[in-house]
């Protein structure tokens, strides 16, 4: 569901930029969380994209599934907020969103760890960055 939501978050943080209301807000953090969600769901980027220290600290926070689903679960609240401006597509991201926070804080409080895919860097990779 994190790639899902990655995925989703792009094409509707794009596809409601181009809205002539407050939408467009909502759009662009949209955009921006699903952006986000990429260097946090593949930690390999973290070495290969020049990021800063800020940055990389600041993604290195949500490596555990209480973190990941924090964040989700945040992302989630500001695009189920949008619809107070206008029902719209954003509201796939926020459910979408809204299951990644709920699997991850599943996940935690089961006490599973975190698996990485071999498609996404790896498991090993993960640990080596994390």
């Amino acid at each position: 569901t994190g790639i899902i939501a990655i995925l989703l978050c792009i094409a509707v943080g794009i596809a409601n930029v181009f809205h002539a209301s407050l939408l467009i807000i909502f759009s662009v953090i949209c955009l921006v969380s699903g952006l986000l969600l990429i260097f946090i769901e593949i930690p390999f980027l973290l070495r290969i994209c020049p990021t800063s220290k800020k940055f990389d600290d600041f993604v290195r926070k949500f490596h555990s599934n209480y973190g990941r689903a924090g964040i989700y679960l945040v992302m989630a609240i500001v695009q189920w907020v949008s619809i107070v401006i206008d029902a719209s597509s954003l509201i796939a991201a926020a459910v979408v969103l809204t299951f990644a926070g709920c699997f991850y804080g599943l996940a935690g409080l089961k006490g599973q760890e975190f698996m990485g895919s071999k498609t996404l860097g790896g498991a090993g990779v993960a640990q080596m960055i994390v």
